[in-house]
């Protein structure tokens, strides 16, 4: 499947390591840095989804989403873990869960452009997860450069698959293809964020690190069976 990932923040805070393990399930080794667990929140809109060599799939290929992640490696292998993820589409929604067994939410979600800054608003209507909302302004403040490797940004952003795990505890893997982000540095103001706490994840009292990206265009192939630790 192809989409393409535009108008991203990335807002970055590290939570104690003991406590994030609790919430991962244990078949997942959580990813650290310098001793540090970490969670991204991740508003953006999704555009032009579509299987590769299809045009865009009608009522789903463009939407509003927002993801709640972390870091972790099966195999040796580093990935992402979703602890939530609203879209502002519910047959999205439901093919994701279904055929990705990720945890995907219904949600009233709104982004607005004016002048380089975005506003995006975001309130989860689904029953089925904890009662989260966010509403926030962003833009970025620097040119644009691409993370090197051995450093936190790349170890932050430069992983190409996902991992979900289905009702019986298997472990799932799903392949992400692109070309390396072009990243700019960010400033945010958050009115409204309990997308972490309102789950239960506690993040360290710090300044969040904050990334923006304008646009990637991604591949996303099939989950299929990962080995576990």
């Amino acid at each position: 499947m192809m989409q393409s990932w535009l108008d991203l923040l990335f807002a970055h805070w590290p939570v104690r390591y003991d406590h994030l393990r609790e919430l991962v399930p244990p078949g997942l080794k959580l990813d650290t840095f310098y001793g540090d667990a970490w969670i991204s929140i991740v508003p953006f809109r999704m555009n032009s989804i579509r299987l590769r060599g299809l045009p865009p799939i009608p009522y789903t290929s463009a939407f509003a989403e927002l993801n709640v992640r972390t870091y972790v490696t099966v195999g040796d292998k580093p990935g992402v873990y979703f602890f939530s993820l609203d879209a502002a589409n519910r047959l999205a929604v439901m093919a994701a869960r279904r055929f990705f067994y990720l945890p995907y939410f219904n949600a009233s979600m709104k982004l607005e452009e004016r002048k380089g800054v975005y506003n995006y608003v975001s309130h989860r209507t689904d029953k089925r997860g904890a009662s989260v909302s966010y509403e926030g302004i962003y833009s970025p403040v620097s040119p644009a450069f691409y993370s090197k490797p051995q450093t936190f940004e790349h170890w932050l952003t430069e992983r190409y698959c996902l991992y979900s795990v289905d009702k019986k505890n298997h472990i799932w893997r799903g392949e992400i293809h692109h070309l390396p982000w072009t990243l700019h540095a960010a400033e945010a103001e958050f009115k409204i964020n309990t997308m972490a706490s309102g789950q239960g994840i506690r993040v360290l009292d710090t300044k969040p690190l904050l990334h923006f990206s304008k646009q990637l265009d991604v591949l996303i192939w099939p989950i299929s069976r990962a080995g576990s630790e």
